[in-house]
């Protein structure tokens, strides 16, 4: 972030965990959703009048689970959707993925209040985790488009359907919130916000939210930790408004040890790294050193480049060449890692009817991150120090964008032209901070920004110019809406060295000025409705050392011929609502050309440039059916079934036409063909419950499927009663019942076969208590 901007901003299943929102919220949230899907109350809303598979969650739900949730986490439950987390709350970055309809995260779309928020990935090239955009309190409502996201989107890599996520504004009367969560692993959380209300007649509206949040990690050493501050303010202006915001987040969390199958066979589920235990970590390293030197002077016996009766002298003495018990490789446990991030995220923009035939809307957004991934790897020694050195890719990004649009109706039409622009700047490196040879503790920490490094092996400065627009018409006929358009998109993507090593540098482009979109609204009656729509999408290449087409050396690259990843989607569905239940099921078919896939080379910790390839086609169909039944006033059901079928079409060959990866008919990987959720509300006013269980199908995380995970049911509860109209007390239980499992697959990407270190064992029963008071 520039200096002027800074100047310008700066135990046995109990029972469980979380906080609700005040009564007064939760209700008209509820309101506000039973006005938009019919006579049933519900936070669910199902789609109602949308040409396309589409839900939404309001913030009353997200409050009935754990305090300081990803929103992610509370949307699983949505069909389709299949999200995996290590932690209980759905925040922990390395662990966090969510696939739609086989789409990987890198796949779709984000934005907040029409930001875009990039792919959302860990390696933090283009965007920010939802988790730090917004304090998770402040989301007020969530929007899912499983296969056809709004043509305005601002996303470039929504293949497979966007989450737009929505801020609750600032209050029109003066109040504050306040909630103070606890639980287990020393799980602390705080938050409070204060609404000004209306300053004035038709004054400005402002609103200030802090959170804190401080939980140790669920096994092994380490916390995860996070201070956020919300600041926004709308001036109303007629029938528009100016609106303004400012977003800062301070993220710092250990990580947790990537298993194997046969890790978690041999070691346990609660197997993790050493932190704490230096001087075992320092062993494993000396061990693993020992190791090294007697492979090069075998080879230099063999080769004869040592001479006759060379004698073997271990580097370091006394530690001898076997692991201690029960390690068995260097890659079973790493002493530390950790993930550190600060945020800020701001924008103005304006929401104008300049009559009634014409609708202006208009934002400008800034964004600036710093970052740092931090692991501490044997694989690199510090000279004349620790048999260790602390591993960095370092982020810096500084990205400014304007989106806008503008609405003209015309009758039964409804015509609306966008565009959006971003410039985005982004530095990556990959450093090494050496380590002193101490005894009981290292010399750095792992939760603050190291400082002067002992070697820099690449550093990168990348530029992405994106560019889209779109053009899109709605005719509502009253029994028949049609809705139409298309949008284009240009992304350029430059990589500038400053240390090479041994990564590609270079400009690629995606670029496609057509890309349409239509859909058909029947209305049977008023409570029936069949929908239709056809979309196709494209994905913008990754301007990235750690992934995309420059995560690989220079040969590779001028080799690569790359095409962008595409994609075409046919919907078909039927939606109904009564004063007892809503529901719908939709059919889709997709069509997914020149996927690009990165093979993992080595293990993650030693970031071996990737392989990149075009691996030809996937092809994906699969049918979604979602409801709501309200049984009494008090007491409703909610249902989710997903079943996905996504293939491969080809094998991955190389240039000489050998087959790689023999792929064509397997299973996308992390791609479950079965998801179901369950869910059973209980809410009197004053005494509420809620208990849900999730069901997901198998996983590979091989290409060619022969590495899978089961798949296993997870059960969460909350329980709460309201003291009044102002004070409530909740509790709530993730994994209720205990269950062992892998929650995320592929965090060290995936191979073409076999066994891997890239999955997370899911958080353990895990319990928590909350109390929210307003006035």
């Amino acid at each position: 972030m520039t200096n002027k901007f800074r100047s310008r901003l700066r135990a046995g299943p109990a029972l469980i965990v979380a906080l609700t929102a005040t009564p007064a919220f939760a209700a008209e949230n509820a309101a506000d959703a039973a006005a938009e899907g019919g006579d049933v109350a519900e936070i669910v809303v199902l789609g109602q009048g949308q040409a396309r598979q589409v839900q939404e969650i309001a913030a009353a739900d997200i409050a009935l689970e754990v305090a300081g949730i990803s929103p992610l986490k509370a949307i699983d439950k949505l069909p389709g959707v299949n999200f995996q987390a290590a932690d209980p709350f759905g925040a922990y970055e390395w662990s966090s993925r969510i696939s739609i309809r086989g789409f990987a995260q890198q796949q779709l779309g984000f934005t907040l209040d029409g930001v875009p928020l990039g792919d959302m990935s860990y390696g933090n090239h283009n965007g920010l985790h939802i988790s730090r955009a917004i304090i998770s309190e402040n989301v007020g409502r969530v929007e899912v488009a499983q296969g056809a996201g709004s043509l305005g989107a601002a996303s470039s890599s929504n293949l497979g359907g966007t989450i737009e996520f929505f801020a609750r504004e600032p209050a029109e009367a003066f109040g504050v919130e306040a909630s103070g969560t606890y639980g287990s692993e020393d799980t602390k959380r705080a938050f409070v916000r204060i609404d000004s209300g209306a300053i004035g007649a038709n004054g400005p509206r402002l609103s200030l939210s802090y959170a804190w949040q401080d939980a140790d990690k669920w096994k092994g050493d380490g916390v995860q930790r996070q201070h956020q501050v919300n600041a926004r303010i709308v001036q109303p202006v007629g029938d528009g408004q100016f609106f303004g915001f400012v977003n800062y987040s301070d993220r710092a969390e250990n990580d947790y040890q990537d298993l194997s199958a046969g890790m978690i066979n041999r070691l346990g589920y609660q197997w993790d790294n050493f932190a704490k235990d230096w001087d075992t970590a320092v062993r494993v390293a000396k061990v693993y050193q020992n190791q090294v030197a007697r492979a090069a002077f075998n080879t230099g016996v063999a080769n004869g480049s040592l001479p006759l009766g060379a004698v073997f002298t271990a580097p370091y003495a006394g530690v001898g060449e076997a692991f201690p018990a029960p390690v068995a490789t260097v890659d079973d446990a790493y002493y530390d890692a950790s993930g550190l991030r600060k945020d800020w995220l701001a924008g103005v923009g304006v929401e104008a009817p300049l009559n009634e035939y014409w609708t202006l809307n208009a934002m400008g957004y800034y964004h600036g991150n710093k970052g740092r991934g931090l692991w501490f790897t044997p694989y690199v020694v510090t000279p004349g120090g620790a048999p260790m050195t602390i591993r960095t890719t370092e982020y810096d990004i500084e990205r400014y964008g304007i989106v806008a649009s503008s609405l003209f109706t015309l009758g039964d039409n409804q015509f609306e032209i966008g565009m959006w622009y971003e410039d985005n700047d982004f530095n990556q490196a990959r450093r090494f901070y050496g380590l002193a040879d101490t005894v009981g503790a290292p010399s750095r920490g792992s939760l603050k920004f190291p400082k002067n490094p002992l070697a820099t092996q690449w550093n990168f400065d990348f530029n992405t110019q994106t560019l889209q627009y779109h053009v899109q018409d709605t005719l509502d006929l009253g029994q028949v809406q049609i809705n139409a358009g298309w949008k284009g998109l240009r992304v350029t993507n430059l990589a500038t060295p400053i240390v090479r090593g041994n990564l590609a540098a270079g400009r690629t482009e995606a670029k496609d000025w057509f890309l349409p979109q239509a859909g058909l609204l029947f209305r049977l009656n008023d409570d029936n409705e069949l929908f239709a729509s056809y979309t196709e999408n494209m994905r913008a290449f990754e301007s990235s050392a750690t992934g995309g087409p420059f995560a690989t050396t220079q040969a590779g690259f001028n080799a690569l011929n790359l095409k962008p990843e595409t994609s075409t989607t046919y919907e078909l569905g039927f939606r109904t609502k009564s004063s007892r239940f809503q529901g719908v099921i939709a059919g889709y078919y997709v069509d997914f050309k020149d996927r690009i896939i990165a093979f993992a080379n080595g293990s993650g910790i030693q970031g071996n440039p990737a392989i990149l390839q075009n691996v030809g086609d996937v092809r994906s169909w699969g049918v979604e059916a979602a409801g709501t039944f309200r049984v009494t006033p008090e007491l409703s059901l909610f249902a989710s079934y997903a079943y996905n079928d996504s293939e491969y079409q080809d094998d991955v060959v190389n240039a000489a036409g050998v087959v790689v990866a023999a792929t064509a008919g397997k299973t996308v990987v992390n791609s479950p063909k079965h998801l179901a959720k369950g869910e059973i509300t209980w809410d009197n006013g004053s005494f509420f419950a809620r208990v849900g269980a999730n069901y997901t199908g198998k996983r590979f995380y091989s290409f060619e499927n022969d590495a899978e995970v089961g798949g296993f049911v997870i059960v969460d509860a909350s329980i709460g009663f309201r003291l009044n109209d102002r004070i409530s007390v909740q509790a709530n239980a993730t994994n209720l019942f205990d269950k062992e499992y892998v929650s995320t697959i592929g965090t060290n990407g995936f191979a073409n076969r076999g066994d891997n270190q890239t999955l997370l064992a899911g958080a353990p029963q895990q319990f928590f208590v909350t109390l929210k008071a307003g006035f």
